[in-house]
């Protein structure tokens, strides 16, 4: 069982980089450093965003408007590291030593 509670924790935070990757392109796409029109960046844009939508989405509904300022990605990573380092690595991974 533990295995298994280290490979859910590698994936999260596997997905805690997805996210962090996918915030930093909007920004550079967002002040057109790179350009979307390009194949590849588009790819890579459009691939990053499908993984992180369904989990910011949710967040994006419960949290108030900030005029422009999209705070769900730190939202998520803040759960995510909860989930990981307390759920994970503080109550179930001591059950089972």
């Amino acid at each position: 069982m533990i295995p298994l509670l280290d490979f859910i924790r590698m994936v999260i935070t596997l997905y805690m980089w997805v996210i962090i990757i996918s915030a930093i392109l909007s920004w550079l796409i967002a002040f057109n450093v790179i350009n979307r029109h390009n194949q590849f960046v588009y790819t890579v844009a459009d691939s990053m965003q499908r993984l992180t939508e369904p989990a910011l989405r949710p967040i994006r509904r419960a949290l108030p408007d900030f005029g422009g300022l999209d705070i769900s990605p730190v939202v998520l990573i803040l759960g995510l590291i909860f989930v990981r380092d307390v759920v994970i690595g503080g109550w179930l991974i001591p059950a089972f030593v």
